[in-house]
């Protein structure tokens, strides 16, 4: 006879985990929606700025500078790792679903969808190589900065770690991706507007943010890493 092993709810309930998930799931998410955002451009009497998931993308620089404030470097880097291999499983499924046949009457629909997730392979791998590369270095920076500060100036290791986590995420991703197909001046161009639109959200809008779910983890999260800048 086989037995059934109950749930604790009281265990559960305490459970710090339980607060890593719901970080965790909301940076897959960011990551995610970023990326199909990143389809749509944005231009402004002419000018095609920059894409769309750079107005979403820095959320997901938030809640990692969150992780790695509260659960350490290794967590943090366990669940960049994660957000990594979860936004290439949503990749390669869209992308098989191009190619599946569909009927007729459904065509423009289709057409639609793929439009939307036809990636190409350079692209693609500009796109998971700088985010993986930005968020490590990002938290890497976090933990250095929290190493000289401690508890002291969340704004300044935010800001701090996400413009050098930037200079992978954009610098590198516009790079490996148009490098040879357009013009020195335009990727430098789209290197620039974009980094500093990304930096400017971070501090106006994902530093506040930050701040809030910092105190609120801090006073809610059962068991908190006690200095989780060494883990």
């Amino acid at each position: 006879m086989n037995k059934q092993v109950l749930e604790n709810p009281a265990k559960n309930q305490a459970s710090p985990f339980n607060y890593l998930v719901i970080v965790a799931a909301l940076m897959v998410t960011c990551y995610i929606t970023s990326n199909v955002m990143a389809v749509k451009l944005i231009q402004v009497r002419g000018i095609t700025w920059f894409d769309a998931g750079t107005i979403t993308f820095p959320l997901a620089y938030m809640l990692g500078d969150v992780l790695t404030e509260i659960w350490g470097y290794k967590t943090a880097r366990k669940v960049i790792l994660l957000t990594f291999a979860c936004n290439l499983l949503f990749v390669m499924c869209t992308f098989i679903g191009v190619y599946l046949p569909a009927p007729d009457y459904n065509a423009e629909m289709n057409q639609s969808y793929a439009n939307v997730f036809t990636f190409a392979p350079r692209i693609l791998g500009a796109s998971l190589v700088a985010f993986l590369l930005g968020e490590l270095s990002n938290s890497k920076v976090m933990v250095w900065v929290k190493e000289r500060t401690g508890q002291r100036l969340l704004f300044l290791r935010t800001i701090s770690s996400s413009a050098v986590g930037y200079v992978f995420d954009t610098g590198l991703f516009v790079i490996l991706a148009f490098a040879g197909t357009c013009p020195a001046k335009d990727l430098v161009s789209m290197i620039l507007v974009q980094y500093f639109a990304k930096l400017g959200i971070e501090a106006i809008f994902a530093t506040p943010l930050a701040y809030g779910a910092v105190a609120f983890l801090r006073k809610h999260a059962a068991k908190p890493l006690p200095d989780a800048s060494k883990e």
